[in-house]
């Protein structure tokens, strides 16, 4: 199929997929703040998502760190991320399980989804966090939608940072044991040759 027979081909689809959407630009509007939060983090232009974040946005972090207004989000990632921040770089991807549930009078709704949180740490290492989130989004008084709460959590029992502490736990157990074992053998040796 050439390129201009696809986007024609889109572009007639389009108008039936909208008349089978209820609130079609209500849910477009909704992937347009997702679609925003994701490019802001990703870019590393963390500022770029206050537009769409409700100025009294609660927010828990996967850290469950709180932030309560657009300082607070700002101050998070500069944090974290920053000149002299903890971690290089995140990259996160976000997938709605469905489509936002809104509220009768369509001022409110609320979502929930799957997300991936790709941390770079300052020395080149890479964790993959599987995480879940819910959020609230608002109609606010000036007609616009906007991210008024989010919480992400993970799985503490499997997660990548998890199996890495595991995985060092059972290399150092077995260096202490070979350890153990080798001046156990050292001591008996030289106990041994003293009694002779």
């Amino acid at each position: 199929m050439t390129k201009s027979l696809f986007i024609a081909c889109l572009f007639l689809t389009l108008p039936l997929y909208a008349a089978e959407e209820a609130d079609h630009e209500i849910h477009q509007e909704l992937r347009g703040i997702l679609i925003t939060v994701q490019t802001a983090i990703n870019s590393g232009n963390y500022d770029a998502m206050l537009p769409v974040l409700s100025k009294d946005i609660r927010a828990t972090t996967i850290t469950q760190e709180v932030m309560s207004g657009h300082e607070q989000v700002s101050a998070y990632f500069k944090h974290w991320f920053g000149p002299g921040g903890f971690l290089k770089k995140l990259d996160m991807t976000f997938t709605a399980d469905a489509l936002t549930e809104l509220s009768p009078d369509k001022t409110w709704g609320v979502v929930r989804g799957s997300g991936m949180e790709r941390y770079t740490l300052a020395d080149g290492r890479q964790y993959d966090m599987p995480t879940r989130w819910t959020a609230t989004v608002v109609k606010e008084s000036d007609g616009k939608w906007r991210l008024r709460t989010i919480h992400f959590g993970t799985n503490f029992l499997d997660n990548p940072i998890l199996t890495e502490a595991k995985r060092a736990v059972v290399k150092y157990a077995a260096v202490a044991g070979g350890g153990g074992l080798a001046l156990g053998l050292l001591l008996g040796f030289l106990l041994g040759h003293r009694k002779q």
